[in-house]
């Protein structure tokens, strides 16, 4: 029996790794893909810091940054993945929020009154092409300026993997681990398209979050696991407390 992870290529390899060290068999198929849109490097800008909302933002942005200014910029990161993403690219000052844009948000703010960075200074918003939140607006009203460059998107993946068709024909998948509605919504249509809906649905369905949860509850599911927290480890939980139950 093996668990699914719908995760985007590569940080399903990493949750494969860990869930494999938990000791699940695991089977992999990524219903996003990663696409650079590409980034304009405005060199007359004085820009004050930079916010990124996805480790894949930082990916985006990843070949143009040798030797660049931005590293010296104080980078503000949803979490502490996205926020690892970008110590390993070069940043130099790092900050990390607690994975949500609302502490994001929270987070630019409290730097801003500790004056960690000049409050007339435009701030580069590295962002994906599919946004929930109105970061940008919701700073503005506070008084700041976001330029927002968009340099990647996630485009759904519209059919699963042999592998992972069959895996659900033989009844050998024993969980989904869902991290975005977007996927989750990806998800529902491939196996549909797959004709595997009633077997992929019966099954646990573990969510990062609730509006991600309610994207699998409407198409069916009645076994809809809600992690604690927008992390991995409480996913993790959500799955433990799933096939306990």
């Amino acid at each position: 029996m093996a668990v699914l992870v719908t995760r985007p290529h590569p940080v399903d390899e990493s949750t494969a790794s860990a869930l494999r060290a938990r000791g699940f068999e695991v089977l992999l198929a990524p219903m996003l893909r990663f696409e650079p849109v590409g980034f304009h490097d405005d060199r007359e800008a004085r820009y004050g810091a930079v916010i990124v909302t996805s480790a894949n933002a930082v990916r985006g942005i990843e070949s143009h940054l040798q030797g660049s200014r931005l590293l010296r910029l104080p980078l503000f990161a949803v979490g502490e993945h996205s926020a690892a993403a970008a110590r390993r690219a070069g940043f130099e000052t790092v900050m990390a929020a607690k994975g949500d844009a609302a502490t994001l948000r929270d987070l630019v703010l409290a730097s801003v009154k500790a004056r960690k960075f000049k409050k007339a200074s435009p701030l580069l918003y590295l962002a994906g092409a599919d946004r929930s939140r109105d970061l940008a607006g919701e700073l503005g009203e506070h008084g700041l300026n976001l330029v927002t460059q968009t340099i990647y998107r996630m485009v759904a993946v519209s059919s699963l993997p042999r592998e992972t068709c069959d895996a659900f024909a033989a009844n050998r998948v024993e969980a989904v681990l869902h991290y975005s509605q977007r996927s989750a919504r990806a998800f529902v249509e491939a196996v549909r398209a797959a004709g595997v809906e009633i077997s992929a649905l019966a099954i646990p369905q573990c969510c990062i979050s609730a509006p991600v949860a309610s994207v699998v509850r409407d198409a069916g599911a009645m076994q809809v696991m809600v992690a604690a927290a927008s992390d991995e480890n409480a996913m993790f939980e959500a799955l433990d407390r799933a096939l306990r139950s």
